[in-house]
């Protein structure tokens, strides 16, 4: 089953997320500030993460500057959840280490796309060449 770490500090946010991605088969941990989800992403080792970039304690752009700076955790791939919708967004959330961006509101469908290709993007990484 494919872990998600959801980095989310807005209740109405991981609710929903987090029910509707387990619904559709994947094991969902959650943190709700940035030095969270990166202690969960060392601990849990999840396959991806979605990265509030607007968070408490720690915000989004350090946390992914931080799991790409460790050994353990800097394959994961990160996208990014952020309000910031503005042009030159998507470069700075991937200068921070994301591999993906995707703005707020949520759009479920293609959140869920943009899950596939993430993860179809690491095990390609992965897998040792022919």
């Amino acid at each position: 089953m494919t872990k998600i770490l959801l980095v989310e500090d807005h209740e109405e946010l991981w609710d929903f997320l987090s029910r509707r991605l387990r619904r559709r088969g994947f094991e969902v941990v959650l943190a709700h500030d940035g030095q969270q989800g990166v202690d969960m992403a060392r601990a849990e080792r999840p396959d991806i993460i979605l990265l509030d970039m607007n968070l408490p304690v720690m915000d989004g752009w350090t946390a992914a500057r931080t799991l790409r700076g460790a050994e353990e955790t800097a394959r994961i791939p990160i996208i990014a959840l952020t309000a910031h919708a503005m042009s030159g967004d998507r470069g700075k959330v991937i200068e921070a280490g994301c591999d993906d961006y995707h703005p707020k509101p949520v759009d479920f469908s293609r959140l869920l796309g943009q899950i596939d290709t993430a993860l179809l993007q690491r095990e390609g990484e992965e897998r040792p060449p022919a």
